[in-house]
């Protein structure tokens, strides 16, 4: 799937896009997901423990457009670079933002850019130099129409400005329908759940891009 404001592809951090609800908002087991093994996973279990985690993946695989690897194969890139780290109690950390940088660049050849304190007017600029922004949001983006039950732990891929120049276009990895998942707001609203830090990454030059 393709947005239709921008050319750049549109995923979910789950292999299959009409479960997002059941599994995000109604709790159901992601190991029943039937196309778990479209994720490059290397089992149902292993996509179950690992999914919830890969927003950033899901953004990053976006940003490379078509032809990317699959969300496990970026995942098992990342965990070289030491993005993820999990504790002695097997808890899942991360993205971290710094090595997940090295790897985006080193790997993909992409110049990724950490940005840990980062104004709606920086997003709005980098937007208008042609660069994306993994913005750290909370997941609750996905009701803009709620109060903001809080700010980042949670990562979108921020594409363009809104026709309007005065709001964000954004893919959201989480997102429970098609107009979730491709979405935009205005500004003031989309920083409600912002939470001033995020990563940026130049347009890629794939078919995608």
């Amino acid at each position: 799937m393709t947005c239709t404001t921008c050319r750049t592809p549109v995923h979910t951090q789950f292999a299959s896009p009409g479960l997002v609800k059941a599994i995000v908002e109604d709790g159901i087991d992601p190991a029943g997901d039937p196309r778990w093994a479209d994720s490059g996973a290397a089992s149902a279990s292993d996509y179950a423990r690992w999914a919830g985690h890969l927003c950033g993946m899901a953004c990053l695989r976006m940003a490379l457009g078509t032809g990317a690897p699959t969300l496990f194969a970026l995942r098992d890139g990342a965990l070289k670079y030491d993005a993820y780290t999990e504790d002695a109690d097997g808890v899942i950390k991360g993205l971290v933002y710094a090595p997940f940088a090295r790897y985006v660049s080193e790997v993909h050849g992409l110049d990724a850019v950490v940005h840990r304190d980062l104004s709606p007017a920086g997003i709005l600029e980098m937007l208008d130099e042609g660069r994306r922004v993994m913005a750290s949001v909370h997941y609750g983006i996905r009701h803009p129409e709620r109060p903001a039950p809080g700010r980042g732990g949670h990562l979108v891929l921020l594409t363009s400005r809104t026709a309007d120049g005065a709001g964000v276009h954004f893919h959201n990895p989480s997102g429970t329908t098609a107009a979730t998942r491709a979405a935009g707001l205005p500004l003031p609203v989309f920083e409600r759940f912002f939470a001033g830090r995020g990563v940026s990454l130049p347009a890629a030059a794939t078919t995608g891009a």
